[in-house]
């Protein structure tokens, strides 16, 4: 029991993860694009990272990817056999 809440929670990490790294790009502007540059700084540096709407987004959408794994998986849709002649692996 141990081992597969662990190993939930491991799935989960690696979802989110992957989640906000195809989030981080909506809705940044870069300074460039802003037209208002700030000595120092790269051009293409985010005038609002906006991180907190992003962090929580991710959250959100990875819950409902994990959710729809893991129903697929207890409904005996994600098996190895399935997913090997996915592959095209004879099984």
């Amino acid at each position: 029991m141990v081992n597969a809440i662990s190993s939930g929670f491991a799935i989960y990490f690696v979802v989110w993860w992957i989640t906000l790294f195809v989030m981080l790009p909506f809705g940044v502007r870069s300074q460039h694009e802003d037209g208002e540059h700030v000595p120092g700084t790269d051009p293409g540096a985010p005038v609002m990272p906006l991180m907190r709407r992003k962090l929580i987004g991710t959250t959100i959408v990875s819950m409902i990817i994990y959710g729809i794994a893991a129903w697929a998986y207890y409904a005996g849709l994600l098996n190895v056999v399935r997913l090997s002649r996915l592959m095209g692996f004879s099984g």
